[in-house]
């Protein structure tokens, strides 16, 4: 976020996997808190509505969980920044829903590729889209030596079951 230069080579990656993909929609939903400055841009610069989703409604004021006008019937991609099990965003999908919206994609910047995102996506029937993933960064952090090869198993292991890795 702090940084313009990759900000923008990132939100111009995402405009491209949007096309390549040939998604269909209306607006922008960003996931409460990551996802909304990065829904805001793509909107922005894709002149589409936006919307945000809180994790929970607010305890004053209209109490609101969606912030911005959900139109019935209209077509949301969900906007995240990290996926780890998909918990957050498929908050935002069901929300969405509940106000008539269609929800069928999510686009984040990285995915650490756990099942159980997989699998919540999957009972959700939402589309998942990511920039990059765990397996990438660690293959890619062997080849420039941050990581040793023989520590790349061991660390892709994780992925496998990260709940109960530190017993492994």
């Amino acid at each position: 976020m702090s940084y313009p230069k990759e900000r923008e080579f990132i939100v111009n990656s995402f405009i491209k996997m949007l096309k390549k993909e040939k998604i269909k929609f209306d607006g922008f939903a960003g996931t409460a808190t990551a996802g909304i400055p990065w829904a805001a841009w793509l909107s922005q610069k894709l002149k589409k509505p936006m919307v945000y989703v809180r994790s929970g409604s607010k305890d004053h004021g209209r109490e609101n969980l969606i912030e911005g006008k959900i139109e019935e019937g209209k077509a949301y991609v969900v906007v995240e920044d990290l996926i780890s099990t998909g918990g957050s965003s498929i908050n935002t999908i069901n929300a969405l829903r509940e106000k008539g919206a269609a929800a069928e994609h999510c686009i984040a910047i990285f995915t650490y590729e756990l099942e159980k995102a997989k699998a919540n996506f999957q009972n959700a029937n939402v589309q998942l889209h990511t920039l990059t993933n765990f397996t990438s960064l660690i293959k890619l952090a062997v080849q420039k030596k941050y990581l040793e090869k023989s520590q790349l198993s061991h660390i892709l292991d994780w992925k496998k079951h990260p709940e109960g890795w530190v017993e492994v």
